[in-house]
């Protein structure tokens, strides 16, 4: 077993150089100037759907671009990638079932890196065991047990499929009530088949909370990076997320607010029964028109957010509009950045997503600022390899499930 944990260490430990990743998305197209992702070392088109690669002929692998597109606005060498997946997606689930479809999906990935020329796949089931988009709708113990089990299983039938030099990264949750399916024991295995996990450190408040908190604070975002420290995860496996974006929240007006934003109440944001979105929280980029609706109390929280030093995140509440805005600025990345990646010395940092932080991209240059910093003190070239892919078979032993769910 040491053996075995050791080699699934070394695989995702490879990467001395930090890295620097962005997902370029199919809502935000625009890539800036070349002079200013030049640091970047790769690139994730996001998302290709998963249910494609459940199918047995496939004749088509549809993105909003191509790889050779991608790879002519970046820097030479740098790693352009294809993400699977995304929020909402639940072709996963099919595909992890039994050994066939796990081949099957594995085989199709294997011939869509081949006809798009990628470097490899970034796999974006972001919440095995529950806690997705339909985490109301599914809800049955049997499913969970089956996913934390074929998790590791499908990622291993991808990486045999690719081989050892192909470039596997996975999303995580960023959310200890999230990482139902990345325990002690689950992630030597999930990690053997990856060269590294991006942490989604972003979306830390979300519309199941019910008290106002940083996004993407510091203090929620350390938590994070800690429970997969804590797991066995080496922090050369790890990168830590970054979001190009601004999030809003309705507040309940007698939810004490006024006496400290932080931790204040919220109004119900989802329906309690189907976890649907109830309209009372959202979203928007920096190369998004802001919501008229929004507008005004939007541009009140520019002028007079401010950092919290406790929780570490910049914010800002409207008490006339009952709204708590969330989001990093410039300065908080540069605050951010040497408290976690520097401290736990972390392989590298990705973006949610380049082109949402149009058309200034302050928060780009920000975060490229502090890579370079960075990199002083990690010099060393990427070299991402993996050991020699091993298959995982189904377990027969006596470990109780319920343990780790």
């Amino acid at each position: 077993m040491l053996l075995y944990f050791f080699i699934a260490m070394l695989a995702m430990a490879s990467s001395a150089r930090a890295r620097y990743m962005m997902y370029l998305t199919g809502q935000h197209q625009n890539v800036p100037e070349l002079e200013m992702v030049s640091e970047v070392t790769h690139v994730a088109i996001a998302f290709m759907q998963s249910s494609i690669f459940n199918q047995k002929e496939v004749s088509e692998w549809p993105l909003f671009t191509t790889v050779k597109e991608v790879r002519s606005k970046f820097a030479e060498g740098t790693k352009i990638m294809i993400a699977i997946g995304g929020w909402g997606d639940t072709g996963f689930s099919k595909a992890s079932t039994t050994v066939n479809t796990r081949r099957l999906f594995a085989k199709n990935v294997k011939a869509m890196v081949d006809a798009t020329g990628a470097d490899g796949v970034d796999i974006d089931w972001e919440y095995p065991c529950g806690n997705g988009e339909d985490y109301k709708q599914h809800t049955s113990y049997d499913r969970k047990v089956k996913e934390f089990k074929h998790y590791p299983m499908l990622l291993a039938e991808i990486r045999y499929a690719l081989g050892r030099n192909a470039i596997i990264s996975a999303a995580v949750p960023g959310l200890r009530r999230d990482m139902l399916a990345f325990t002690k024991k689950s992630l030597p295995k999930i990690s053997r088949s990856l060269n590294f996990l991006n942490v989604m450190t972003y979306d830390l408040m979300n519309r199941r909370d019910n008290v106002t908190k940083h996004h993407t604070g510091v203090v929620a975002s350390l938590d994070a990076i800690n429970a997969y420290l804590e797991a066995g995860v080496p922090p050369q496996g790890i990168n830590l997320g970054f979001a190009f974006y601004v999030k809003w929240f309705r507040t309940d007006p007698n939810g004490g607010c006024e006496k400290n934003p932080i931790g204040c109440k919220t109004v119900l944001m989802e329906d309690p029964k189907t976890g649907a979105d109830l309209g009372q929280c959202g979203a928007f980029a920096w190369n998004d028109r802001v919501p008229k609706e929004l507008a005004f109390s939007f541009r009140l929280a520019q002028r007079d957010g401010k950092y919290d030093e406790v929780g570490g995140g910049f914010y800002y509440w409207d008490s006339e509009e009952n709204i708590f805005w969330t989001w990093d600025t410039p300065e908080a990345i540069a605050r951010k950045f040497p408290l976690i990646v520097k401290e736990k010395d972390l392989g590298g940092v990705f973006a949610w997503g380049l082109g949402e932080d149009g058309s200034q991209f302050n928060h780009l240059n920000a975060l490229t600022d502090m890579v370079r910093d960075y990199r002083r003190i990690h010099p060393d070239p990427i070299v991402e390899e993996v050991p020699e892919p091993v298959l995982l078979e189904p377990e027969n032993d006596s470990h109780d499930i319920k343990d780790e769910l």
